[in-house]
């Protein structure tokens, strides 16, 4: 009994039922709970980027060269590619056969253009090659800067000074504002700088570096015992903002997507494990404890750095690990693609618009660029939409998405668990296909998983 109420998975799953039964009994205080789980966000985002920079530094100039950089980085690439793809495919045929829109018969003339405006107008260029790369080169600067047209003398020598310390913080707003893919870019030239410097040069750099991201994952896993408390916040505010009605009206669609995430993640990605020899239950189990966690808080960040741990752990070299999993929460979000593709087809099944095999093909082809735009984009799975929409010359009305407001909420709990899976699976096949990965400790460590909990861990170090 003691074992239990030590185990951090016990009081997650005790916060959620308490959570759904505080919303649906209390609805206000639910929603006014809601400040718990965006601080609990805000906080974890915060020490998300330190994680992910020092990682992946560490990662790659662990690496023998840079040309297993570029190894691992190809395959990777292959990978997302082609199983991100089935993804959307999935989403399409997923919907295509259960139909969950049909019969619905809704008018677009009967909804509020201005609750897309805000998505619509976002949605200009995502999916371009250039918006991406853009984006990715950090530029935004703590504060706006002062214009010093406006100032004379000695104020005007205050605001050049003033603009010179705020252009050098654009190298520290990706950190406070989580923007993932420009910590990415960072991480990634220094990595490259340093895999070129001589050796004394390396180690200087890299022995701190090694030693703080020590010191975050050991603040990270005292922070994560909080995860309780913003599991029930989540819960709570869900239920007492939207209520059960809305999870009920959108059942046939919320079952579709449920449905077509499980069959991708034990079937597909059960199919490409099988064909490496691992058994995807047990590597489900594996990692079971992070999934339960992103469930709760609807947040894949929650555990980008515990599931990094024990990967590493596991035996799947840092460098695969520090490489693959972080690009992977940026460019294969599988079950975000199942959730985008089948929301296109239900939309044209509730406003009863026909789309021919070519408008299937359209859809596919258009998401498999515009589901890479929207990287680091708040909102992005309307964003997302809205530019599919758009691309498809309104055979879809933009003000379609409306529909999906309220339940988007919901299915946020899918696409974060379903990416977090993909994202583990990943790593485990690059790291197979590119002998980055001790087989014999891989194999020990998916059959006595209660060893490799991310406290556990923490406290070996």
């Amino acid at each position: 009994m003691l074992g239990v109420l030590k185990n951090l998975a016990f009081w997650v799953v005790l916060a959620i039922v308490l959570g759904i039964f505080v919303g649906y009994t209390f609805p206000q205080i639910g929603i006014d709970s809601k400040f718990g789980i965006d601080y609990f966000i805000m906080i974890l985002k915060w020490m998300v980027g330190p994680i992910i920079f020092l990682t992946i530094i560490s990662g790659i100039v662990g690496l023998d060269s840079l040309k297993d950089l570029g190894s691992i980085g190809l395959k990777g690439f292959i990978y997302f590619e082609v199983v991100s793809t089935i993804a959307l495919a999935m989403g399409i045929f997923g919907s295509l056969l259960l139909a969950p829109g049909a019969g619905m018969h809704l008018d677009p003339n009967s909804f509020d253009t201005s609750s897309v405006e805000k998505f619509s107008g976002a949605s200009k260029d995502v999916g371009s090659i250039w918006s991406i790369l853009a984006n990715a080169v950090p530029k935004t600067p703590l504060l706006p800067y002062d214009d010093l047209n406006t100032l004379s003398g000695f104020g005007f020598m205050i605001g050049m000074l003033k603009n010179t310390l705020l252009a050098l913080s654009v190298v520290i707003t990706p950190f406070i504002k989580a923007n993932t893919i420009q910590v990415l870019f960072m991480a990634l030239f220094l990595a490259i700088v340093l895999s070129f410097s001589p050796k004394k040069i390396k180690d200087f750099f890299i022995n701190p570096i090694e030693k703080a991201q020590n010191w975050v994952l050991k603040a990270l896993s005292i922070f994560m015992w909080l995860s309780p408390l913003a599991a029930y916040c989540a819960m709570a505010y869900l239920i007492g903002k939207f209520g059960i009605e809305s999870l009920i009206g959108m059942l046939s669609l919320l079952g579709t997507m449920l449905v077509s995430c499980l069959v991708f993640i034990f079937v597909v990605l059960g199919v490409i494990c099988y064909a490496v020899k691992v058994n995807i239950f047990k590597f489900m189990r594996f990692i079971a404890k992070e999934v339960l966690v992103v469930f709760a808080t609807s947040s894949s960040e929650v555990a980008l750095a515990p599931l990094m741990k024990k990967l590493e752990s596991a035996g799947i070299h840092k460098g695969c690990v520090g490489v693959i999993t972080p690009f992977g929460y940026s460019f294969n979000l599988d079950c975000t693609n199942i959730y985008l593709s089948a929301c296109v087809i239900f939309l044209a099944q509730a406003f009863d618009i026909e789309l021919s095999f070519s408008h299937l093909l359209s859809i596919l082809l258009i998401l498999m660029i515009t589901s890479k735009g929207a990287v680091g984009v708040t909102g992005s799975g309307f964003v997302v939409l809205a530019g599919t929409l758009g691309s498809m010359h309104d055979v879809i009305p933009v003000v379609a998405v409306t529909v999906l407001l309220g339940v988007d909420k919901f299915m946020s709990e899918m696409r974060a668990v379903g990416n977090l899976c993909g994202n583990a699976v990943a790593c485990l096949i690059v790291g197979i296909w590119d002998k980055k990965i001790d087989r014999q400790k891989f194999n020990y460590a998916i059959n006595h998983p209660d060893e490799f909990d991310f406290e556990k861990l923490k406290a070996k170090t």
